[in-house]
């Protein structure tokens, strides 16, 4: 088998590429960071090879496709965050994290999508957040381009199950990960975070499960069956209060 994992410069995309590497998975590392990039290749225990791209750059999401192809299993993990109040975060950062955290996936899912397709095998899973149940005050864009994720993905699962498909899509929803996320964000976490391996070792269990949603931890799936039944409104109120409490100070 042959794995493209975005973002695999670090966190859970460098440890997803381990576990499938130990799985006897070829894997393909994608990212920015050649450095960081060859440090994962020496980490891996199998073949793997890698690939430098911005993928916030849509052209690079395309010329990744035409330059990897007959791939069985799609990671779409690269993404950032970012922290502050929206009306005044930086609006050239929050269209490149747009075009990161969404465009990059909707793009290399839909072409890696046709060809698993057509040979009925495959397996995608795209990387979202606990943040792609909630409303996401002081994180705004963030937690909207993960409720995108998570979406697209729930979307096409149902129509792969009504055409009676092999392939199969899973959503990875991970709360507070130990991952460069919150230091590129600019936010600071006081609870403890869930260890990149071990989100990486239970997404993986259950991509193979063909799962939908994957939401790795107790707390997580506590947190998001609160959600459901409070008012929005109430939410909101509640993550505002949380997430002020996670400005990095000046």
């Amino acid at each position: 088998m042959r794995a493209l994992v975005t973002g695999a410069s670090s966190g859970i995309g460098r440890e997803i590429a381990k576990i499938l590497s130990s799985m006897n998975v070829d894997v393909i590392l994608v990212g920015r960071d050649e450095k960081r990039l060859l440090e994962t290749k020496e980490m891996l225990k199998g073949f793997a090879s890698i690939e430098i791209a911005d993928l916030s750059n849509p052209e690079n999401c395309f010329s990744l496709y035409n330059r990897v192809r007959d791939i069985d299993i799609l990671v779409n993990n690269a993404g950032f965050g970012l922290f502050g109040d929206f009306s005044s975060t930086d609006l050239s950062t929050e269209l490149n994290m747009i075009d990161t955290n969404v465009k990059a996936v909707h793009i290399l899912t839909k072409l890696y999508l046709a060809d698993m397709k057509e040979k009925n095998d495959g397996y995608i899973l795209n990387v979202a957040s606990v943040a792609g149940f909630l409303p996401g005050p002081l994180m705004a864009t963030y937690y909207s381009t993960k409720s995108y994720v998570l979406r697209l993905s729930e979307s096409i699962y149902e129509e792969l199950r009504r055409e009676h498909s092999n392939v199969s899509i899973s959503c990875l929803c991970p709360g507070p990960t130990n991952t460069d996320f919150f230091k590129r964000a600019n936010v600071v976490f006081r609870t403890p975070y869930a260890s990149a391996y071990d989100v990486a070792k239970y997404a993986v269990y259950k991509m193979f499960k063909r799962k939908l949603v994957i939401i790795p931890g107790f707390g997580v799936k506590l947190l998001r069956s609160i959600g459901k039944f409070l008012p929005d409104k109430t939410v909101a109120k509640f993550i505002y209060l949380v997430q002020s409490k996670r400005k990095k100070a000046e």
